[in-house]
C-alpha cells in the first residue's frame, strides 16, 4: 500500500529563490538548466536565462510555483524534509 506523502509547495519570493540558488552553486543559467528554462546567448556573450532572471527579481510579478521550487530545492539536495533516492531495480536482466 501507497503512502501519500503532503510535501509544503509555498511560492518563493525572488530573495527565497536566489538564495536557494546560491546555496546550490549555481548561476542563473546553470539553475534555468536543471529546471528546463530555456537558454539564450546574452548580449556580452555568455549564457543566459531571461526566465530564471525575472523569477529572482524583485520587480517582476512571475514567479516560480511552488511545486517547481520544490523539485529545485530536492534535486539540490536543500529540501527541509526530503530527498531524492534513487529507486533499487528489482528487475533480474
Amino acid at each position: 500500500m501507497r503512502t501519500n506523502i503532503k510535501l509544503d509547495m509555498p511560492i518563493p519570493s525572488g530573495d527565497t529563490l536566489k538564495a536557494a540558488r546560491v546555496a546550490a552553486g549555481l548561476n542563473q543559467a546553470q539553475a534555468a538548466e536543471l529546471m528546463g528554462y530555456s537558454l539564450q546567448m546574452g548580449s556580452r556573450g555568455g549564457v543566459q536565462s531571461r526566465t530564471w532572471q525575472a523569477l529572482e527579481s524583485p520587480t517582476d510579478d512571475r514567479c516560480m510555483q511552488g511545486p517547481l521550487f520544490a523539485m529545485f530545492l530536492l534535486l539540490t539536495g536543500q529540501h527541509p524534509e526530503f530527498t531524492l533516492v534513487k529507486k533499487v531495480s528489482t528487475d533480474p536482466h
